[in-house]
């Protein structure tokens, strides 16, 4: 599958940021003017279609394009509130420049008369901000809702055509590795259709900056991270959940010290899991294939795609295979009938 059918598949997202807008409260961890590094709350008829015009020069191959509502509480708004940003984007619609709208809310303000009200708006996804199913982890995030709030709220979803995606972060206040597992165990078995996985960053301005700063809170590493991060991708694989994003969006504010204090943060998270998660493919295959191996070369064939991955970070990948297995020496083979990210062992 070359470069062009790939991008053709994914969709262009265009992002519309409301930062913190529709929210009740504060989470612990959050700073939403930070994240999106705007201070208004809600986007205008003219910032919206300087956002979309920007972004359609980027469609490329994509046969589909979708505008997101991201960074706040969609269905918190008020519904005169929502209704005029759902308005604002009918025209684009009309005009086949944009084929769907997505949003992300917070799972206690799903609510069926909020679902039929922006039914009728071309809504292709709706994302849960569900963070935890440990309700004690929740209260100490200060989330304001439980997990039976987030059972309720995929229930309902699935009466209506939305897909339903899940946000679910690793390093909340009083997880445990026993407890995120079995967090996003129950979270899989609600099967959404897709996850995205963020890791907790201690944001300035934030609950959490004053926690960190006071010694109660200690931040993941980036290597524990991406150990938990790989088995959660594992745990949704099982249940048929496609993960469509691991880690924040790289941007200047991230790498800013003065505003992102502390974390497992890293401009390439998902590539760093996902390398991870093809080593332990790679052992897995090598050790199988083992008894059968007559020559000393052995050939790792991966897709393309998916060969940067397998190297890992400065060939680490390599080197690591190479002090397991040293009876032999591993070369990468590219093949494009190899799927994404999977690992094929032989001799040719």
């Amino acid at each position: 599958m070359d470069s062009v059918m790939v991008q053709a598949k994914n969709p262009l997202v265009i992002p519309v940021f409301i930062p913190h807008s529709g929210c009740p409260h504060q989470c612990a961890f959050c700073n939403q003017s930070i994240i999106t590094s705007q201070k208004s709350s809600l986007p205008d008829k003219i910032a919206i279609h300087h956002i979309v015009s920007q972004y359609l020069q980027y469609k490329g191959t994509r046969e589909r394009v979708e505008l997101a509502f991201f960074g706040g509480n969609f269905l918190g708004l008020p519904h005169d509130t929502i209704i005029q940003l759902l308005d604002m984007v009918q025209p684009y619609i009309k005009e086949k420049k944009i084929d769907g709208i997505r949003f992300s809310t917070r799972p206690d303000t799903i609510t069926r008369p909020a679902l039929d009200l922006v039914r009728p708006y071309n809504i292709s996804a709706i994302e849960i901000g569900v963070q935890s199913m440990n309700d004690e982890v929740l209260l100490k995030s200060k989330r304001g809702h439980n997990s039976m709030d987030t059972i309720n709220a995929i229930g309902l979803l699935k009466a209506y055509p939305f897909k339903i995606g899940v946000q679910v972060m690793v390093g909340l206040p009083g997880d445990t590795k026993a407890s995120l597992f079995e967090s996003t165990k129950k979270v899989a078995h609600l099967t959404p259709d897709f996850a995205r996985i963020y890791p907790l960053m201690v944001l300035k301005g934030s609950l959490m900056e004053h926690w960190y700063c006071q010694g109660i809170y200690t931040p993941l590493s980036l290597e524990k991270t991406i150990g938990l991060v790989k088995e959660m991708v594992g745990i949704f694989k099982a249940a048929d959940v496609k993960v469509i994003r691991m880690g924040l969006q790289a941007s200047d504010m991230m790498e800013d010290e003065s505003m992102v204090l502390a974390g497992p943060w890293h401009p390439a998270f998902g590539h760093l899991v996902f390398s991870e998660i093809l080593y332990d493919l790679a052992c897995n295959k090598i050790d199988q294939y083992q008894g059968g191996v007559k020559f000393r070369k052995l050939f790792l064939r991966v897709h393309p795609k998916s060969e940067s991955q397998l190297r890992g970070n400065k060939n680490i990948n390599l080197t690591r295979l190479n002090q397991r297995y040293s009876e032999f020496d591993f070369l990468i083979r590219p093949d494009e009938m190899i799927p994404l990210n999977q690992v094929e062992v032989g001799e040719k």
